[in-house]
């Protein structure tokens, strides 16, 4: 699979945030792509201090997409969907990239705890091109 740096978008890139969880690229228009750590267990904290990291970069509140590449495996807490809602953040568009059974299992948890459609990729080409079109709407 590849990474972002792989990609000619990476350029284009407005400020990447690294924690310990994982990295972060914060693109124009509200884009961001994220690569998490192999072994994670992803929680709510952890995506508070994206989202802090988010408003900060910005300037507020915009509606963001957001592409989570899967390079590794990692763990989402899925119940944790419940509290973007409860802080009303807006991920206005949201999509998977990867092909590993895990990846499946989680998307599918995550669908039932996110109310939006969650798009699915394989390559990250195609979610890049896919997330520059809902950008611009």
């Amino acid at each position: 699979m590849k990474r972002i740096r792989d990609l000619e978008l990476f350029k284009q890139i407005k400020e990447i945030r690294e924690f310990e969880f994982g990295r972060f690229y914060f693109f124009k228009d509200g884009i961001i792509i994220s690569e998490i750590n192999e072994g994670v267990i992803f929680k709510w904290e952890n995506a508070k201090r994206v989202i802090n990291a988010s408003k900060e970069i910005y300037d507020g509140d915009l509606p963001v997409v957001y592409l989570s590449n899967r390079i590794n495996k990692y763990y989402v807490v899925s119940v944790y969907w419940l509290e973007f809602y409860k802080n009303r953040y807006n991920i206005a568009h949201y999509a998977v990239v990867g092909s590993t059974k895990g990846s499946f299992l989680s998307l599918f948890l995550e669908r039932l705890f996110f109310g939006k459609s969650i798009a699915r990729f394989q390559e990250l080409d195609q979610a890049v091109e896919w997330a520059v079109s809902k950008a611009k709407i």
